[in-house]
């Protein structure tokens, strides 16, 4: 008998331009073989243009959706993504206290076109209620400023896609152990939901059994061909080719 499919959940925003948040998770656990579920947290009027609109689902509409889904599928690891505001950070974090799977958060504090996709009151509600409970952390450089302190004694997967340089390097802290995983850089416009994407991605590593640091290595290598397949969408910043091909 075949063994069921392993399950992952991402816990993240809605982007109507369907190249981050739920639809990049989603896309990307259906491409690393990982059956997706998902709790919306947000939904945004976006496009490849930039965000025109944010609206936060209340904080019991997330936790029943939450429910929900651990009842009947519990995942074996779980993405966090934009949560944007207080009481649903507050209602993510007490429904999963009682799971003992891999959490990955990506703590998205900013859309790629600058716009807040988390109150400034919230921040310290991810870093008391959520950074606990995860298995990694993975900010960008602007992320991990604004949390400064708060990351260490986390482990942590620092994103370096905004420093400049003809290698984009990302830097595993992990178990007292630091990996670094480095590809060229890539001069295009097409690079929305990158940090969704990777988050997603190490989830799905995750759920199907691999080790985190070969997860994030996966991951990031998966991220770097999504790139280069980039399908050139939208007048601004576009999305990745999600159904690129997989390692094994």
């Amino acid at each position: 008998m075949t063994p069921p499919k392993p399950i992952a959940l991402t816990i993240a925003g809605s982007d109507s331009g369907g190249g981050a948040g739920i639809q990049a998770d989603l896309k990307t656990f259906q491409a690393l073989g990982v059956f997706g579920t998902s709790v919306i947290t947000i939904v945004t009027a976006q496009n490849t243009l930039g965000v025109q609109q944010v609206f936060p689902l209340p904080a019991s509409v997330v936790a029943a959706q939450l429910r929900s889904v651990l009842a009947d599928l519990p995942p074996a690891a779980v993405k966090i993504g934009a949560l944007g505001e207080v009481d649903i950070i507050r209602a993510v974090a007490a429904e999963l206290r009682g799971i003992s799977v891999p959490i990955i958060l990506d703590p998205v504090m900013v859309a790629k076109g600058g716009s807040s996709l988390l109150a400034a009151e919230a921040v310290s509600a991810l870093v008391t209620e959520l950074l606990p409970l995860a298995t990694l952390t993975t900010p960008n450089l602007p992320e991990a400023a604004a949390l400064g302190a708060a990351l260490d004694g986390h482990d942590v997967l620092l994103k370096g896609g905004h420093a400049e340089g003809a290698v984009v390097e990302d830097r595993l802290r992990w178990q007292g152990e630091e990996y670094h995983f480095a590809v060229p850089r890539q001069h295009t416009r097409h690079t929305h939901g990158t940090g969704c994407t990777l988050s997603s991605a190490i989830a799905a590593g995750l759920a199907r059994g691999w080790s985190l640091p070969l997860a994030v290595a996966r991951a990031h290598a998966y991220v770097a061909r999504a790139i280069t397949a980039a399908p050139g969408l939208g007048g601004g910043h576009g999305p990745l080719e999600h159904a690129v091909s997989t390692l094994d």
